[in-house]
């Protein structure tokens, strides 16, 4: 097999991350605080439950995110699952350089990490485990708190 050069490279991830495009899934904004303090946040739907016993989750998050030093070093996290009403929240946590946390209403978690209010359901973790996974990092939670509303979940 030829190597590809550096055009054909991007066209196939394009095309890979179109193609992943095309199953249907709920959107989430991941949330933490930075050593600061001060909160952190991006969109994902690379989240999928993992254990019952114990409780546990993941979530995945891109080497090339601003978010990496945080969410790759906290000590806990949470993971809010948007509402279908709720899509401008998700365009809001995936643009860079903007206060993604302006005029949203949330409350601190038991290890801090910010609970959106009005979601359709979240879940308070702690980091159980980190680990790497080529371009990304999977962030594996331990449940410590979970609600769900009554609310439809954005797809």
């Amino acid at each position: 097999m030829t190597e590809l050069n550096s055009v054909e490279k991007v066209a196939l991830k394009t095309a890979l991350r179109d193609t992943f495009g095309v199953f249907a899934t709920g959107v989430t904004i991941v949330t933490a605080r930075d050593r600061k303090g001060q909160p952190a946040g991006f969109t994902a739907n690379s989240f999928t439950s993992v254990s019952l016993e114990p409780p546990m989750l993941l979530v995945c998050l891109g080497k090339s995110s601003s978010n990496y030093r945080t969410f790759s070093t906290a000590g806990s996290f949470a993971v809010n699952i948007l509402a279908a009403d709720q899509a401008e929240l998700s365009v809001r946590f995936a643009t860079p350089g903007i206060d993604r946390y302006a005029g949203v209403d949330w409350r601190a978690g038991f290890g801090g990490a910010p609970l959106i209010v009005d979601v359709a359901a979240w879940f308070d973790c702690t980091c159980h485990e980190v680990i790497e996974a080529g371009d990304h990092v999977i962030l594996i939670g331990e449940i410590v708190g979970f609600e769900r509303s009554k609310r439809a979940p954005l797809i």
